[in-house]
């Protein structure tokens, strides 16, 4: 296909404008949505707010919660569990699809079932929820990546170059 995109290496540092290109040909098929929600990034919620024409704080109220991963808590649309540890995105509308797709958060524009889609989710991860100034978001990951593959920019040794630190935070010998 003349459309189609090559595959690439997606790393850590691959740039914003590459990953929403990679990120493009979502199936739209809302089963994300079905399961879960996207986490916000700065900036989000305004978009958010601003789109269905509410205060940032009537936003927060009523459709988000707080998710926290690797130690690092963000918002996150609620989700409607039905008795269920996972449920749908609180936008998402069973006809229509997400309600408020045009500002939907990064994390959501990111996501997806195609080629990319894993390792798209792991940038995203990195770059947003793990924090290598975090002691603690860095053993969270250590312990991820005993069973879990990263990208190139997502092991260990790229947050933590310095393997004396890295070690001691991994013995919990730096706790902050």
């Amino acid at each position: 296909m003349a459309n189609e995109l090559p595959k690439m290496n997606i790393s850590t540092k691959t740039s914003l404008k590459d990953v929403l290109k990679l990120a493009e040909d979502c199936k739209k098929c809302n089963n994300c949505c079905k399961y879960s929600s996207g986490y916000l990034i700065e900036g989000d919620s305004k978009k958010i707010a601003k789109f269905l024409n509410i205060s940032e704080k009537k936003l927060k109220e009523d459709f988000l919660e707080e998710g926290e991963k690797y130690n690092t808590k963000l918002l996150r649309p609620k989700m409607l569990k039905k008795d269920k540890p996972y449920g749908e995105c609180i936008f998402l509308d069973e006809k229509e699809g997400c309600s408020i797709h045009e500002v939907k958060p990064l994390h959501c524009k990111v996501g997806g079932c195609n080629e990319h889609g894993e390792d798209l989710h792991l940038w995203f991860t990195i770059n947003y929820f793990v924090n290598k100034t975090d002691p603690e978001s860095i053993r969270q990951w250590a312990a991820y990546l005993k069973t879990h593959p990263t990208i190139t920019g997502g092991h260990l040794q790229d947050l933590v170059p310095d393997e004396k630190k890295l070690k001691q935070i991994l013995n919990f010998e730096i706790l902050r």
